[in-house]
């Protein structure tokens, strides 16, 4: 199974916020010993929390140097784990188009749409047998198409507006689901005639994603892509 994490999910974020309530006792404690003027175990509270703060930054560094580059072939899933559960994204389709609409709502590209049909399925194989049948709302996603280069292109929000206006867009990557259930959507990207090997990159967009231990978004972190 592909992940957007190499470190458990739960795990890491308990220990995100284990290290954070850590840090907020040695900023109080900081606070306390100033006012009181005992110099002595403020420097002690400093020393604490530097040192929390180091420790932890060492082991998501670890992580991230322990994780791998993986493109992932037509139909692959990369799984997402929302604490409880996991949701599996895959390409389904990849078409190219130099225009999109008709006249006079038609967008034309700069090099070639790329548009990209992607699949949402929620797995539900990995929940517990007391979450039940309740709906799921994904969290935020960012969709980046990155050539070999490393140029990076975001989607194309006029000629996604169009299929919308269409009904042609599927269903948006926020759009709640059961266990079971799945679902496409159609995103649209602008790139160059001349674009070699493009690969989507989708991740979380929390920014907390960046400080979680194992995360696909934390430092120098490798990523899991789609070949498109």
């Amino acid at each position: 199974m592909y992940t957007n994490v190499n470190f458990s999910a739960p795990l890491g974020v308990l220990t995100f916020l284990g290290t954070g309530f850590v840090m907020f006792l040695a900023g109080v404690f900081l606070i306390y010993s100033l006012v009181v003027r005992k110099f002595g175990r403020a420097r002690l509270a400093v020393l604490a929390g530097v040192l929390v703060a180091g420790v932890y930054l060492a082991i998501v560094l670890v992580f991230s140097f322990s994780s791998s580059e993986k493109v992932l072939a037509r139909g692959e899933e990369k799984h997402f784990c929302e604490i409880d559960c996991h949701l599996a994204y895959s390409i389904a389709d990849v078409r190219q188009t130099k225009t999109i609409g008709t006249a006079p709502n038609q967008a034309t590209a700069g090099g070639l749409f790329t548009i990209v049909t992607l699949k949402t399925r929620f797995d539900e194989t990995t929940i517990s047998s007391s979450r039940g049948d309740a709906l799921l709302t994904p969290n935020s996603r960012v969709v980046t198409v990155i050539d070999d280069q490393g140029r990076r292109y975001g989607p194309s929000t006029a000629a996604e507006n169009l299929l919308e206006q269409a009904n042609l867009s599927g269903k948006p990557l926020t759009t709640a689901l059961r266990p079971g259930e799945s679902y496409t959507t159609t995103l649209v990207f602008d790139l160059p005639a001349d674009v070699r090997n493009p690969t989507l990159l989708m991740n979380e967009g929390e920014w907390v994603t960046h400080l979680i231990i194992g995360h696909e978004n934390s430092p120098l972190h490798k990523t899991t892509r789609f070949q498109l």
